[in-house]
């Protein structure tokens, strides 16, 4: 059986081929295809996973399943969440760092 996992990361595809049997192969965006950005409207990530997930199935007919990943700060109510990414409005990963720690420079509660 054929599943797409939503992601062009070979890491990720190869984690998931090994816990499965031989009868399931795991394609990526790019074996099926799809090179476009997917769609991450949703404010939580399991709705992202499920955005991309329909996304996929709606426009290439193939099974499909996905995740989204983000730090989950409970002193920030949840955030960044999912932003992480681009918590402070860009894709740099020392100043997202940076925000979130001065963010989190009042609490003594830095549980994620």
């Amino acid at each position: 059986m054929k599943l797409c996992l939503a992601t062009n990361n070979v890491h990720k595809i190869s984690e998931i081929q090994a816990l499965l049997d031989a009868s399931f192969e795991i394609l990526s965006l790019h074996d099926i295809g799809c090179d476009t950005e997917l769609p991450e409207n949703q404010d939580t990530l399991a709705g992202n996973s499920l955005e991309k997930a329909m996304f996929v199935w709606q426009h290439y007919q193939i099974s499909c399943f996905a995740d989204d990943s983000g730090l989950e700060v409970e002193a920030l109510h949840g955030m960044p969440g999912v932003v992480t990414a681009h918590y402070s409005g860009t894709r740099d990963a020392d100043a997202n760092m940076n925000l979130l720690l001065q963010n989190l420079a009042p609490f003594t509660n830095r549980n994620a």
